[in-house]
This record gives structure tokens, C-alpha cells and sequence, in this order.
């Protein structure tokens, strides 16, 4: 049973046990184990929406929690059957939904490099953004966005300025999220780095 509480804007950020506080827990079978848990040093920002460009509804929780449906759309045929998760989901009204430890590996990456390292599954924490490349995310979403990194930055001190990147950063060419409607100045200013 998920907890229902909501995330209120502005208020602290807890983070116990590798899980944070005061947000819907929805647990993904799509995890594993990291090869060093003590090696959590990026942060990798996504997007997401389904169908896509489609907002709210439960289809990015099923589909992360391998109950999606593919009769309920089109799109969701060639879908159903893949193995995605994300550490958390910022929906658009700012509400969190956290679907994997941060100690656990999330399966949000795919192939990917940073810095000379592949497999950033491996020690990264997934963050996606309920949205599409080119339409503009929510104030709430910001603001909850930074709230959240600096908690993260905050227990996972590995995790700085210079490891806070886009899906597109790591996989380039097969990835283009958050895409150009992600205002990352906006971004770094809120969290004042």
C-alpha cells in the first residue's frame, strides 16, 4: 500500500534510510543492487510523460511498476513490456512519488557515460521531470527539484555542481531529455550554485 501523503513546497526534505520523507513510496521491481553503494556521485535529470505530451494520470507509475497496460494506448504496445524505473517523479504540481532506495540501482540510464564511466545506472540517482522536451516545466517542478537536490547533495555528498546532468549529457544522440524547454539556469540559481 502506497503511502499517501503529500509533498508541501517549501517544507524540509528528510531523507532516512535511503528514502524520502513526506512523498508517495510506490516500489518498482525494475532495481538492483549497486556494486558500491557508497559510490552515489551523479545526478541525472529526465523527462516523462504518458502518452507522450500528455499529462497526469497513473500510466508513468504503472509502466514503472510493470502494470502498464498496453490496450489502454497505442503508444503503450511497444512499451509495456520494457523495465524502466526512476529513483523519484516530480509531477507537474510538484508532488513526489519515490519509486527506489537511493542505495538501490534504478534503471533509468541505459546505455550511458560520465566522465570516462559507463554503466551511470551503476552509482546515479534518476530524477524524472513529469514533461516533455520542448514544453516548459511547471514553477512547482522547480522548486521541489531543487528541495530535493539539495537533500540529495545534502546525503550524497559525492553528488556536486559538476555531476548534475541530463539524460541527453550522458547518452548523446539517444537521449535528448530534459530537452530545451529545461531552464537550467533557472535550475542552478534556485539551488545558488
Amino acid at each position: 500500500m502506497a503511502e499517501e501523503t503529500s509533498r508541501c513546497i517549501g517544507q524540509p526534505l528528510p531523507i532516512e534510510q535511503h528514502w524520502l520523507l513526506g512523498c508517495d513510496h510506490q516500489r518498482s521491481p525494475n532495481q538492483s543492487a549497486r556494486p558500491s553503494a557508497i559510490d552515489i556521485s551523479l545526478l541525472v535529470i529526465h523527462n516523462i510523460s504518458l502518452p507522450p505530451k500528455q499529462f497526469g494520470g497513473d500510466y508513468v507509475r504503472a509502466f514503472f511498476c510493470n502494470q502498464l497496460e498496453p490496450s489502454q494506448h497505442p503508444y503503450f504496445v511497444d512499451i509495456a513490456s520494457l523495465q524502466v524505473s526512476a529513483h523519484l517523479f516530480i509531477r507537474r504540481d510538484g508532488n513526489v512519488v519515490q519509486f527506489v532506495g537511493f542505495d538501490r540501482k534504478a534503471w533509468h540510464a541505459g546505455i550511458s557515460c560520465f566522465n570516462g564511466r559507463d554503466a551511470c545506472n551503476d552509482f546515479s540517482i534518476g530524477i524524472e521531470l513529469e514533461g516533455a522536451d520542448d514544453i516548459p516545466y511547471t514553477d512547482s517542478q522547480y522548486t521541489v527539484l531543487s528541495d530535493v537536490t539539495k537533500a540529495l547533495m545534502l546525503c550524497y555528498p559525492l553528488i556536486t555542481p559538476h555531476s548534475i546532468v541530463g539524460h541527453s549529457d550522458i547518452a548523446p544522440g539517444r537521449k535528448t531529455d530534459p530537452g530545451p524547454a529545461f531552464d537550467w539556469s533557472r535550475y542552478r540559481h534556485l539551488l545558488s550554485i
